[in-house]
This record gives C-alpha cells, structure tokens and sequence, in this order.
C-alpha cells in the first residue's frame, strides 16, 4: 500500500504521526507522510523522521524512499514524529507557484513556446524555454500581469484528477487549470513580491529565474 501523502491534502502541516512500514539499511518507508520528495522540478523538504535527519527522499512509483542516517535505530511498525523545515517548505510553495502564474502567462500571452526545464528550490524558481531573442523583453508584461494576480489574492484550488494514479491539478477561476503534483499556497496573495532575471542560455534558449523580495 502506497504512502498516504498527506503534503497534498495539508501543505502547510509541519509534523505529523506515522509508522515506519519498511526499513532496509538507511531507507525507510512510512505509512503517511508530509516530506515531499524531488518530483517536477520541485526540491525535495528537509526534515527527520523520528529524530533522524532525512538525507534524501526519492519518489519510486507512488512510494517515498527516505534515506537516513545509516546508524538510526528505526525498525518496521516503530511510531515516529515526522517533522519538516517549514521555512524551506513555504519558501518552495510561493517559489513554485509563482513559477506556475509566470509559465501559464507566458503560454497565454505569447503563443505557448516549448518549455524545456524548470526547478524549484528554496532560493530560486528558473523555466528554460527555445525562445528567439532576448526573453527579458516580455518580463513589463508578465510583471504587470502576475502583480495583479497577487494583489487580488485569488483563491488556488489544488485536487485530483484521477486520486488512483495520483493525478493532480491547481485551478484559479476564470484564469487557468493545469496538471502539477506540488505543494500549493491557497492564495495568490502569499507570493508577496517577486523579481525576475534573465539567463541566455545560449543556442535560442533563454531562461526565467524568480526571486522572492524580501519583505
């Protein structure tokens, strides 16, 4: 039986209760979890799990593998406190969001390019896309437009599309619905201010980095 992610259900959980389902050598499993691991460029959360460092965390099929510390003391059916870095995670969530407002309005407003790469991290969000020219010439545009997406501080419907195969989307009404299987802010207006930067990637591809300004 998969994981219950409950990172979907309440992003904004900082620990929670489970039980270690599986342990082989430094790789545990868990029977519900609020860890994100690396999946659609978004960086994975830090965190422990009953007390042990979360090294890495890697999504296998729908089952999350944690590797901890090789000389924790977990065992199969152990109780644990799972615990995550809240200010990391919530910096991945406007981060990643932001990106989502900036992607969908590029595909809106200037005829859908081919997206080539994205990552989301706490520090930063980059889209790369085959683009001609110099891709800062759009940001008056976006900037407009994703400024007064956050100001009016839409509500962010995130569900599934199919809870079988763990297919999910966000929706703003009357904007936009896109498949993503992140971890979403509930509201526009938690983005706060944001800057964009242009990098020439070279080759007709440009990419996109956005900050967070601090507040």
């Amino acid at each position: 039986m998969a994981v219950k992610k409950q990172f979907w259900e309440n992003p904004y959980l900082t620990e929670i209760e489970a039980k270690v389902t599986s342990v082989s050598g430094d790789i545990v499993t868990l029977d519900r979890t609020i860890a994100y691991a690396f999946s659609g460029g978004q960086q994975s959360d830090s965190g422990t799990i009953g007390g042990y460092e979360i090294i890495e965390a890697k999504k296998e099929g729908k089952e999350i593998l944690y590797k901890v510390d090789q000389n924790h003391c977990l065992k199969e059916n152990n109780d644990v406190l799972v615990k995550i870095d809240w200010e990391k995670r919530y910096k991945i969530m406007r981060l990643h969001f932001a990106a989502e407002l900036v992607l969908e309005l590029v595909y809106q407003e200037f005829d859908r390019p081919e997206k080539i790469g994205a990552n989301i991290t706490s520090e930063k969000a980059r889209l790369d896309f085959h683009w001609k020219g110099n891709i800062s010439h759009i940001f008056p545009v976006l900037e407009d437009r994703i400024k007064s997406l956050i100001c009016s501080d839409l509500s962010i419907v995130s569900a599934f599309e199919d809870e079988e195969s763990e297919r999910r989307y966000w929706e703003i009404e009357n904007f936009a619905k896109v498949a993503c299987g992140g971890t979403h802010i509930r509201k526009t207006g938690e983005i706060g201010s944001i800057s964009l930067k242009r990098s020439n990637l070279g080759g007709g591809k440009e990419r996109i980095e956005i900050y967070l300004n601090q507040q």
